[in-house]
């Protein structure tokens, strides 16, 4: 993310006050040992409020009630889901809730003159964890992985990770910049953009259309199969911590996540079949501009329909896009027209996970069209039952 330069700073002071910055947190970091809860600027530095990262499981478990412990933990849900810092009565507040004593960060500067305090708080967040509910999240995985051997798995891995690359590219052409990241899970990503909100959730879409379009193409030429992954996917936005490890004797420059929706994408993922695109069901607040609004599963395939009209007249396998179809599958009803089938998945728990079988079918000018996802018919081993099929989809299967 790109952040302006403070009024009078020069770009070689920005990097020295970074550095400065970046050096007296390290220090009361420890690697890793400490973690930075809250902070507020000063004139000459900032306040902070720094514990062992032990402190996140003990303030709510040593609660002395049941109630105190759910107000607690609700507390502190908001506190790490603040992105940029307090005013110094709420940082008065948060400091006694928690019990810390503030600790001052001298610097040679104004945080908000010498580097701007958007970028105050990037730096800051390294050193703690946030807690986010908007983002969405995209699961890829490679059918039957753990049967090849090592070196097939390095081959299919690095088909898959080519596909990523392919389709990033294919979006930049249309000056679609997604900041996005990447973490491998043995036999396949998680990938999201670093950014938030609809645009960039909606971006995330498109990119798993392109990577899944890539690797359809790759499987089509390839002259061995086992060269190239058979994928199945699922898309979910829901909450999550996103912190840095530490690398070697330093917090990452990349971000992890972990939380709910990284668990309900890994129990949504062993239920689809090969080439199947789960869509898990969601409902929650996004920034779209400068309003917040409630988005749930259905709306949000709905908003990527739009932004997908820019898209056509990329070339795609050598012939250029006409349009771009994406829907929630369905049964036509006794109208003749196509409903939106809800689905319940359980886990080998038997909790129950809601979810949408999504399909995009890609419309080429001089080529084939390239049909990703399952149809309705396609779904007999989909270990799922139907709960209801409110709703309409764009299009028929």
């Amino acid at each position: 993310m790109a952040y302006a330069l403070p009024e009078g700073v020069s770009e070689g002071e920005v990097r020295q006050n970074i550095g400065i910055l970046d050096q007296r947190l390290y220090a009361l970091w420890r690697l890793g040992e400490n973690l930075i809860y809250a902070w507020t600027p000063t004139q000459h530095g900032l306040s902070i409020l720094l514990a062992p990262h032990p402190l996140l499981i003990e303030f709510v478990r040593s609660a002395p009630t049941e109630v105190e412990s759910t107000r607690r933990a609700d507390f502190l849900s908001k506190l790490l889901a603040r992105q940029e810092h307090l005013s110094a009565e709420e940082f008065d507040r948060v400091s006694a809730e928690l019990q810390l004593a503030p600790l001052h960060v001298a610097l040679p500067y104004a945080p908000g003159v010498g580097l701007g305090l958007p970028l105050v708080a990037a730096i800051v967040e390294r050193y703690g964890i946030r807690l986010v509910d908007d983002r969405a999240v995209i699961l890829l995985d490679a059918v039957g992985f753990s049967l090849l051997t090592p070196l097939e798995q390095v081959v299919q891995l690095n088909s898959l990770s080519c596909s990523v690359n392919a389709a990033y590219a294919k979006l930049l052409d249309r000056e679609i910049n997604i900041n996005f990241a990447r973490t491998t899970t043995g036999d396949g990503f998680y990938i999201w953009n670093r950014m938030r909100g609809m645009a960039a959730n909606v971006e995330l879409y498109q990119l798993m259309q392109f990577i899944l379009a890539d690797n359809a193409l790759a499987r089509e030429r390839a002259v061995r199969k086992l060269a190239v992954p058979q994928l199945r996917a699922c898309f979910h936005v829901g909450s999550h911590y996103e912190f840095h490890q530490s690398e070697g004797l330093n917090p990452t420059s990349f971000s992890y996540l972990v939380g709910q929706v990284t668990i309900e994408l890994a129990r949504m993922i062993d239920r689809a079949l090969p080439g199947q695109i789960l869509l898990g069901k969601f409902k929650t607040q996004m920034r779209d501009g400068e309003t917040q609004v409630e988005v749930n599963s259905q709306d949000f395939v709905e908003r990527t329909r739009a932004p997908l009209q820019k898209l056509n007249g990329l070339a795609l396998g050598g012939s250029e896009i006409d349009e771009i179809a994406c829907y929630l599958t369905g049964r036509r009803d006794e109208d003749g027209e196509f409903g939106i089938n809800e689905y319940e998945i359980h886990d080998k728990h038997g909790r129950p996970y809601r979810v949408y079988n999504a399909k995009i079918n890609i419309h080429r000018r001089d080529g084939e069209p390239i049909y990703l996802g399952l149809r309705e018919d396609d779904l007999g081993a989909f270990k799922a039952s139907t709960v209801s099929g409110p709703g309409m989809s764009a299009l028929p299967l």
